[in-house]
């Protein structure tokens, strides 16, 4: 595993969570300006959707992070990643396919 400090990745933390920020406050300003409602119920049914298939999908990716460190840890005597990358990796993973998949329900038309 690469190991890098803290401060480094603390700021390549702050930066993807900076630039996320700034492109979804972007299109919600690009949606206001062209007349689109903030909610309506498909927008809502789209979102239930992707956030139900990314919470499980994140929960199983968790369970195979842990599998993976435990089985790492009782052969080979060290865990795989430590608690904080792991957390870190979950987290991202999760958020990720969230809003992956709230693109593609998006486009695909038909939820």
């Amino acid at each position: 595993m690469i190991d890098l400090p803290w401060p480094v990745m603390s700021v390549v933390i702050m930066a993807i969570g900076v630039l996320i920020g700034i492109l979804v406050i972007w299109r919600m300003l690009r949606d206001r300006k062209s007349g689109f409602p903030a909610q309506d119920e498909r927008t809502k049914k789209v979102t239930g959707k992707a956030a139900s298939y990314a919470f499980l999908f994140g929960v199983y990716f968790m369970m195979a992070l842990a599998a993976a460190n435990l089985t790492n840890q009782e052969f080979g005597g060290s865990p795989f990643l430590d608690a904080g990358y792991a957390l870190v990796i979950s987290t991202l993973v999760q958020s990720l396919t969230f809003l992956g998949l709230r693109v593609y329900f998006n486009r695909k038309g038909e939820v």
